[in-house]
């Protein structure tokens, strides 16, 4: 479902933003609606991907190292 929304622009960027519309064989609430698509689109893959992340980071792998020093022997008192 669409919804009509009113933003303030400034007159000559609305000028501008015509002008690429007609060029594109588009409109400029066309336009809008397609970059805030594109930028709602951009943030749901990313936050996708940070909670991907943050899991593997959760399950800490294991890469085989040991440590085999004690933390008084690596500072000196």
């Amino acid at each position: 479902m669409k919804q009509n929304i009113t933003l303030s622009i400034e007159k000559e960027l609305i000028k501008k933003g015509k002008i690429i519309a007609a060029h594109k064989d588009t409109s400029v609430s066309k336009m809008i609606g397609n970059l805030l698509k594109d930028l709602v689109d951009h943030n749901e893959r990313f936050e996708a991907s940070r909670r991907n992340a943050i899991a593997i980071l959760k399950k800490s792998y294991n890469l085989g190292g040991q440590i085999r020093w004690k933390r008084k022997d690596l500072y000196e008192r």
